[in-house]
């Protein structure tokens, strides 16, 4: 049941957002012609499978040879039209792609690349039980991600040290609670989020 409802409300939230995505990708080239729209980063998926994530690029060229992983508000990689997308979590919407190709669920763990899985031990090994997704918990509570991080030395270590535990520990809760009605909630708690100007966290 779950495939089937990430399937139907990713088809269906494709083709009512096609205008809007046809018009993200002309502002992209229109602001930086010289690179691509999306963003095919290598990530680690179900059972430690690695794929393709596709993200809107909204940062310049060869921002992964250029600095870390881990991104701040104020990381000079951004672009301007970078920093509107990552706000309001637009360049995430190609990620509805794939959910269709079934890489990804709507919900579950956010994927990591290779370096951070290689850091899990046996009991956060049980993250790749499930489908990577595109929300959980922990992309509710720690929906400001780049303003925890802004003004750090080093954004990774920052990430690794203040966000990475709790993170871990909110994708374990999903994987040892999971329901449909989780996932019903979850989606709520980020609309909500959302719409809440990005500035409120919702209790869970």
């Amino acid at each position: 049941m779950k495939r089937l409802f990430d399937f139907f409300v990713a088809l269906t939230a494709v083709a009512v957002l096609s205008p809007l995505l046809m018009l993200i990708a002309i502002l992209i080239k229109l602001e930086d012609h010289r690179g691509p729209v999306v963003y095919r980063g290598l990530r680690v998926g179900r059972f430690g499978k690695p794929f393709r994530l596709y993200k809107f690029r909204s940062m310049v060229v060869n921002a992964e040879r250029i600095g870390g992983p881990s991104t701040s508000d104020d990381d000079p990689r951004i672009t301007r039209l970078g920093k509107t997308l990552r706000k309001y979590k637009l360049d995430e919407l190609p990620e509805l792609i794939n959910v269709l190709v079934g890489d990804m669920s709507l919900v579950g763990p956010r994927p990591e690349v290779q370096s951070e899985v290689d850091l899990y031990t046996d009991e956060e090994r049980l993250l790749l039980a499930v489908r990577p997704g595109i929300t959980d918990y922990a992309s509710i509570e720690f929906h400001d991600e780049g303003e925890i991080l802004k003004g750090a030395p080093d954004p990774h270590e920052a990430y690794r040290r203040l966000i990475r535990p709790g993170k871990i520990e909110l994708g374990l809760r999903y994987v040892e609670t999971r329901t449909f009605s989780t996932d019903l909630k979850i989606l709520w708690l980020t609309c909500a989020t959302l719409v809440r100007t990005r500035a409120a966290r919702p209790t869970l």
